[in-house]
């Protein structure tokens, strides 16, 4: 027996202990957010990876995505030409492509997705899908109505789910407000997944029905995580109560469409500036990093990777080990999980789309269990984001928020870190998921 597959279901456990040796309150344990939210993911798993019905579902819905996605790149095309062509891809006009290029081809398509969301919402089929998820987690898992339906939306449409529950916000208890904060670093909004689908596809022809799979399983662990790490010990005003979404409906259509579209596009400035200013940081700090480490290496006669990637492949490497990554898979596995804490998942996901063309690749099991933990906004830049959002929606609770902030990014880290570990745990390198 691949000793691997053990650490996937050991992992759990593991995890949801380290979660509790850092709670709150240790004396108060959600054993119904547990249980149901490990058989929510574990029924979840069982459909998207065993089940022969799952599997051809799990294939329509990367279909589905990837067609949609062609869609946006019409628009992109017009606009930027060549520039927004996919490696290995030819215009109508015989142009061939210049190779992927990030700000074309990834961020682009987030304006489309963006006024996408908005006609979803403008006819009442977002709200429709996010009312059933939520009726799920609370009726099954009990928590608030409010935390449930902010939750459920963080799929749809990230850091704006605050509005949602924008008049329950000033009235919600500590618990309820790290649930929030968790589940939205813990997810990926469905704008941003059209930008890693773009990052991997070439490589990873299956990875939009992944990134989908793993952004709603990543909804339960990061209930369970954010429960473990701060458990509910006052009353919340919606527990056991079904909340109605608090959404301006656009006056039309074409409103709709303009208004995300131009949210989308502050979406992709915002990206791209975060982008600037922290890569050239890290690579700033990953110079004064190895030319310290240099001299350290000669004085001990030590041999330590120095650079910002290493030294975050360092911290992760246990829990690589921990959640049953294969072992000669685990340091690559490590640098990439650990990257993203600092570097953000567009980078991690850049990275894992060169190393299935490096001179060692990752194992496909390795590969995908990665992608389950990457996918989710667990940085931290996401907790300026985060905080900063909801603070501007609910000024009175801006101790509360400051002081969840770092809590929130610990539980969503580990709650995309227990999705992997369904993920490995139910993978199988026959399967038909890779695409490959």
């Amino acid at each position: 027996m691949d000793i691997s597959r053990v650490f996937n279901v050991l992992g759990i456990p593991i995890l949801m202990l380290l979660a509790w040796l850092l709670s709150t309150n240790r004396k108060v344990v959600n054993w119904r957010v547990i249980f149901w939210g490990l058989g929510i993911e574990l029924i979840f798993a069982l459909f998207v990876f065993v089940l022969p019905f799952g599997t051809q579902v799990f294939l329509v819905v990367n279909s589905i995505v990837n067609s949609v996605l062609d869609s946006a790149t019409y628009g992109t095309q017009f606009v930027f030409g060549r520039l927004a062509l996919g490696p290995g891809t030819t215009s109508a006009s015989g142009e061939t492509s210049l190779g992927f290029i990030l700000a074309f081809q990834g961020l682009a398509v987030i304006i489309f997705f963006a006024a996408l969301v908005g006609v979803l919402y403008y006819t009442g089929i977002m709200s429709r899908i996010i009312r059933l998820f939520s009726y799920v987690f609370s009726k099954l898992m009990r928590i608030s109505g409010a935390e449930s339906l902010c939750a459920s939306s963080s799929v749809f449409v990230g850091v704006e789910a605050g509005l949602i529950i924008k008049p329950y916000l000033n009235r919600m208890t500590r618990s309820e407000l790290n649930t929030i904060l968790t589940a939205g670093m813990a997810t990926i909004a469905s704008s941003m997944l059209a930008a890693y689908i773009m990052i991997l596809k070439g490589t990873f022809p299956t990875i939009a029905g992944h990134l989908v799979s793993a952004s709603i399983m990543n909804i339960p662990a990061a209930i369970i995580m954010s429960k473990i790490l701060c458990p509910e010990t006052d009353t919340p005003e919606t527990i056991g109560q079904q909340v109605k979404l608090s959404y301006e409906r656009e006056s039309s259509l074409f409103e709709a469409i303009i208004n995300n579209a131009n949210s989308g596009v502050k979406l992709v400035v915002g990206i791209g500036t975060l982008l600037l200013a922290v890569l050239g940081l890290m690579a700033l700090a990953d110079k004064i990093f190895v030319l310290v480490g240099t001299q350290l290496n000669g004085w001990f006669s030590i041999n330590v990777d120095w650079t910002l990637k290493g030294l975050l492949g360092y911290l992760f490497y246990p829990f690589t080990l921990v959640i049953g990554v294969p072992f000669n898979d685990a340091i690559p596995a490590a640098k990439l999980i650990g990257e993203r804490l600092i570097l953000t998942e567009v980078t991690a996901f850049q990275d894992l789309a060169a190393q299935f063309s490096s001179a060692t690749p990752i194992s496909p099991r390795a590969a995908v269990m990665v992608t389950y933990a990457l996918t989710g906004f667990a940085h931290v830049a996401s907790v300026a984001i985060y905080v900063g959002g909801y603070i501007a929606l609910a000024p009175n609770k801006m101790k509360e928020m400051t002081s969840l902030g770092f809590r929130a990014l610990l539980g969503a880290t580990l709650a995309c870190l227990l999705t992997a570990c369904f993920a490995g745990l139910f993978f199988s390198n026959n399967s038909i998921l890779l695409g490959q």
